[in-house]
């Protein structure tokens, strides 16, 4: 069994020793999936378990555990050189977009000088030579000042810096395609919220104080019923209990074990989706993408018109001829070059408005439960019943496989024969 990543996560953001309570909560993983993962990670890299009078259980894990995993499993070693890779594919991936727009402008400009080379050779010399510089003038220096030498001034790099760290070839990537999901582990990070409110809480809570990290909390009468806790309570192994007044609290036993005593975690008062941006490089990158843009598709009209006559490649022949039997891909890339942005940025117009009204909703439920009534006090008054907080230290402990066991019933026998005389 491959080991859990967010388990090993969580084994050393909590100090290497822990309790099923203490991974569920901080990775926010079902009970039953951290009980299992731990399970499998001590056998795989060598923890302890330790269990306390109360029967509870502690996991301890020597901190080169992943060594210990990394020279024990050939996939585990395979994933990371993986990761490694993918980074440099990736890479040559985003910034072969840039590549290929400056590439197909080079060509489609070639092309079109060589054209009209080609249709003026009946002039002399001179003028020939004085057209030439004159086309080349107009169109080279505005199509290519961006990597003029001089370009970078000092001024320039500290703008550059200051508005985005991408370079040309990987703005172009950005403009075209964004730069991914800005909430990439929403659900990950909604259930470590969850978890943390509940652990903070003592493993006691009341709807209220969870609403303000959930979405779609269903018809008014399944709100009433509060039945947008039945997939908190299935994750954690929580139980519900009914108040004297019939309002409900939910405590979960498992989160109220902990392996050390931890301070309070912050939580934020609501779980708050990042909007999408278009893109993250700088205003004039992305104006220099779109400008090449656009002039990638008009130098590509422009070439269409001239090799409408299809003698003309036939006569010139060598790759004028090449670029005639793929114009079609070089007119279709310059299209979706713009097209792409443009779709993408009314998709994200719209995302972001139903991502705005999510967040205004949770925000609600999180300053309504700043200003509790005298309702939601008592409710949650009740629920501070339920609360309770259970440290496993060392002390607490009467097995340990990392020891003897003969030496451990000893030092049991030895503790209980001075408890009696204590007794007595």
């Amino acid at each position: 069994m491959t080991p859990n990543p967010s388990i090993m996560r969580s084994v050393e953001q909590l100090g290497y020793r822990v309790t099923v309570g203490d991974v569920a909560s901080q990775a926010g993983l079902n009970v039953a999936e951290a009980n299992q993962g731990l399970l499998a990670l001590a056998a795989d890299a060598g923890g302890h378990l330790q269990v306390a009078e109360t029967g509870d259980i502690v996991y301890e894990f020597p901190q080169n555990f992943r060594n210990i995993l990394r020279n024990k499993y050939l996939q585990f070693r395979l994933q990371e050189w993986w990761k490694k890779i993918w980074k440099v594919l990736f890479y040559l991936i985003r910034i072969s977009f840039g590549i290929l727009l400056i590439a197909s402008i080079a060509l489609i400009t070639v092309t079109i000088i060589i054209i009209m080379t080609a249709a003026n050779s009946d002039r002399d010399d001179d003028n020939r030579s004085s057209g030439s510089r004159g086309f080349n003038f107009f169109f080279f220096p505005d199509l290519f000042w961006y990597f003029s030498p001089n370009y970078y001034s000092e001024e320039r790099r500290i703008e550059r810096r200051e508005k985005s760290e991408f370079n040309f070839l990987e703005a172009v990537f950005s403009f075209l395609f964004g730069d991914g999901n800005p909430n990439p582990n929403l659900e990950e990070r909604r259930w470590q919220e969850i978890g943390s409110v509940i652990r903070n809480n003592q493993g006691a809570v009341v709807a209220e104080q969870i609403t303000p990290y959930l979405d779609n909390l269903g018809e008014k009468y399944q709100q009433e019923y509060e039945d947008y806790m039945l997939p908190v309570l299935v994750k954690f192994n929580g139980k519900p209990q009914v108040s004297p007044e019939g309002e409900i609290v939910y405590y979960f036993p498992e989160l109220q074990v902990k392996a050390s005593k931890n301070q309070h975690q912050l939580v934020a008062p609501y779980l708050d989706e990042i909007p999408w941006r278009f893109s993250a490089a700088g205003s004039g990158q992305i104006m220099l993408s779109a400008g090449l843009g656009v002039v990638n598709i008009v130098a590509a009209l422009i070439l269409g018109s001239l090799l409408r006559d299809g003698t003309v490649a036939a006569q010139i022949g060598g790759l004028v001829a090449f670029v005639q039997g793929i114009y079609g891909l070089l007119l279709a890339y310059g299209i979706s070059f713009l097209a792409i942005p443009l779709v993408r940025y009314f998709w994200i117009k719209w995302r972001n408005e139903k991502l705005a009204n999510r967040n205004h909703e949770r925000l609600a439920r999180a300053r309504f439960l700043a200003n509790a009534d005298d309702s939601l006090q008592q409710k949650m008054a009740f629920a501070g019943q339920f609360a309770t907080e259970t440290v496993i230290g060392k002390d607490d402990l009467i097995y340990s496989s990392d020891r003897d066991l003969l030496e451990q019933e000893f030092e049991q026998v030895k503790k209980q024969n001075l408890l009696d005389e204590d007794r007595e």
